[in-house]
């Protein structure tokens, strides 16, 4: 079974001029939607398949602050209060709970690193709680073992993949924006060396203003558009259990494995950081780019086959504007799990959670993460294209920023102060080296 996701039903007719258009209807593409609805622009949002089909409703659903580059941290530690505004603003439940994350380990150097990043945290004002043996072994009793130590961050929660994004984009609709799935975007037009409009398979959408959010899309766009971005993305495998263990961590992490209540009562559970890397055009071209940071994870990533290669979302191919593009011959990137990962993790699971022993699998899927060369989104206005604003390459972690991701873009696009520092987030940065600068969470 695929991954578990909300249907929507959405807007019919594109509309014929927008304020702004946002390419890609995943979590970052759907907030940035949503915040620029809030100030009251006339949006459009575009979907090629279903809104948060793809990576958007296939993670954990993690929330966190804890183990954060410090890059990124002021971006999820907002991101955790826009989480929780947005429900009371709309009305709409993303799944949304503080119920805090542990994280146990027997590995000294593994604590060693955890304790070094709590230091850092509290003094930018992050609650986390190192663990000593015994209060680790009671927070993680339901596995039945002792552990030397570990982390709880308080603060810290989960969401719903499944809804968020569909519920996110429901919530553009309220406000007036329109919301178009089975609609891919296909290029855009050039009015004075500035954008002037969104081309999609259904027609035009004049606009002064466009949000690429394409995922593991993006950079094959951006060829496109003569712009060089550096992407490129492994295929992780998890899987989901039924409801009906009792008495576990609503979210927890450990090297073997980690788990994750889900909003049905079932758990998610995945091997952090393990995956396929699948040989693609895009990825061959990029590969030196990316140099550092496999050398600091290769442990994780294992080779892949040709699943990415035929999938389309890393082509260097040309397409034309008045023909289908390979995002019409494959509305959702739904690759196929690595089955060993799959029974290695339950297997795994079981072995950590007694509980889960009994409990079937409902379902277990793959998708691609996209990650840029140091492992930090590209977020900001593209230098040699006015009018367009890039973000992607969110390496993992666009699910719990993305309420914080799409705040930036509406701030980029208004003029309003941004929620955070953009500059660690501008995409020309990747023009240079990222050599030394992989993120280290």
């Amino acid at each position: 079974m695929p991954a578990p996701l909300l249907h929507i039903e959405t807007t019919p007719a594109l509309p014929a001029s927008a304020d702004a258009v946002v390419i890609g209807g995943g979590i970052v593409g759907a907030f940035a939607a949503y915040y620029l609805a809030r100030r009251g622009l006339k949006v459009a949002l575009l979907e090629k398949g279903l809104i948060g089909a793809e990576q958007s409703s296939r993670n954990w659903g993690w929330c966190r602050q804890q183990n954060r580059d410090a890059r990124e941290l002021p971006m999820a530690t907002k991101s955790l209060s826009l989480w929780e505004s947005f429900a009371a603003e709309t009305g709409e439940d993303t799944g949304f709970r503080r119920c805090g994350l542990l994280y146990l380990s027997n590995d000294e150097s593994e604590l060693a690193g955890w304790a070094r990043w709590g230091d850092f945290a509290r003094g930018v004002g992050v609650t986390t709680h190192m663990l000593d043996q015994t209060q680790a072994s009671e927070k993680g009793a339901a596995t039945g073992r002792r552990w030397k130590g570990g982390v709880f961050s308080p603060s810290d929660g989960t969401a719903d993949p499944s809804r968020a994004a569909p519920v996110v984009a429901r919530a553009v609709m309220k406000l007036g924006g329109s919301v178009h799935q089975m609609c891919a975007a296909r290029g855009i037009e050039l009015e004075g060396g500035r954008l002037s409009g969104v081309v999609t398979e259904a027609g035009t959408i004049r606009t002064r203003i466009a949000v690429l959010s394409g995922g593991a899309w993006a950079s094959s766009f951006c060829r496109q558009l003569g712009i060089r971005f550096p992407q490129a993305s492994i295929r992780s495998s998890i899987l989901s259990v039924a409801a009906g263990a009792e008495d576990l961590p609503p979210a927890l992490h450990t090297a073997a494995v980690s788990a994750t209540r889900r909003g049905d009562g079932g758990y998610t559970l995945a091997i952090s950081g393990r995956a396929r890397v699948d040989p693609t055009p895009q990825q061959m071209r990029f590969a030196r780019h990316f140099v550092p940071m496999f050398a600091r994870r290769w442990r994780s990533l294992a080779p892949g086959g040709i699943e990415g290669w035929k999938s389309g979302h890393e082509t260097l191919s040309r397409w034309r504007l008045d023909r289908p593009t390979p995002m019409e011959f494959n509305r959702i990137l739904d690759p196929r799990p690595d089955q060993t990962q799959i029974r290695l993790t339950l297997e795994r699971a079981r072995a950590l959670l007694p509980a889960l022993e009994k409990r079937p699998v409902s379902a277990a899927w793959a998708g691609y993460i996209d990650s840029t060369p140091d492992g930090v989104p590209a977020i900001g206005e593209v230098g040699s294209l006015p009018g367009l604003v890039l973000a992607a390459g969110f390496s993992g972690h666009g699910f719990g920023i993305g309420p914080g991701a799409g705040h930036l873009i509406a701030d980029i696009l208004t003029g309003e102060p941004p929620i955070v520092d953009p500059k660690a987030y501008y995409p020309d940065r990747l023009n240079g080296s990222a050599w030394g600068k992989v993120a280290d969470f």
